[in-house]
């Protein structure tokens, strides 16, 4: 599989991740984005032996959109810095059921069961629980769905999935945290939409955005996301 490289140099690979592919590899070894991207620039740089590729955040599974990984141990250290510090912004797409209010910020703090890969909601002091926090702004709504752009400033395992959810506006296709209304086969419409961040050597911004395909309940919000409304 050919995955698009949005930007690259010595430092930086910013791709477009498909849905449905891991970020990394796990114990199903179904393909996975650090695997293949290794594989690519070896064969398109000639390079022997092993590929330094680093993974400096992750993306759901059934989640597509703009990922960056670090070409050096450098680039990989100082942008690993930089989420931690919460100097790396990351806005996400969403289609969620129902209409929420225009614009809110949800603070949860959430725990994840390791054997079923599930994530939920715990108390504040809740042992091996993490704050959680987003805010979103509504764009539009349609058909009983609505479309939101949500910053997210904390990376929690499921967050963006959880939290919707728990505010009564689960994602569409999210069968994980919204199986009252969502249905087998559906594709969950959640999408890395922008990714901000410095340089790891340069120090200068550097903003990368894409947009979903074209499918269902995409489609709906075309002149948002296809005629520059967002």
């Amino acid at each position: 599989m050919k995955i698009p490289v949005i930007y690259e140099d010595n430092h930086l690979l910013v791709v477009n991740k498909p849905p449905n592919i891991l970020s990394q590899a796990d114990k199903t070894g179904d393909e996975d984005m650090l695997t293949l991207l290794k594989r690519d620039l070896k064969q398109r740089y000639n390079k022997p032996g092993n590929v330094y590729l680093g993974l400096v955040h992750r993306l759901d599974r059934p989640v597509g959109g703009v990922m960056v990984f670090a070409k050096t141990s450098k680039a990989a250290s100082r942008l690993s810095n930089q989420v931690r510090l919460r100097e790396f912004s990351k806005i996400y797409l969403a289609v969620v059921h129902g209409r929420p209010q225009d614009a809110a910020r949800l603070q949860h703090y959430l725990i994840k069961d390791r054997g079923s890969n599930k994530v939920s909601i715990a108390g504040k002091g809740t042992a091996g629980a993490k704050e959680a926090v987003l805010e979103y702004q509504l764009l539009a709504h349609k058909e009983d769905y609505s479309l939101l752009r949500i910053n997210l400033f904390t990376g929690r395992s499921h967050q963006i999935r959880v939290q919707l959810a728990a505010s009564g506006h689960p994602i569409f296709g999210d069968l994980r945290y919204g199986a009252r209304v969502n249905r087998p086969g559906q594709q969950i419409a959640l999408f890395c939409h922008e990714l901000s961040f410095l340089h790891p050597t340069r120090k200068e911004p550097m903003t990368f955005t894409q947009v979903p395909g074209e499918a269902h309940p995409w489609n709906l919000f075309a002149p948002y996301l296809y005629e520059g409304g967002i």
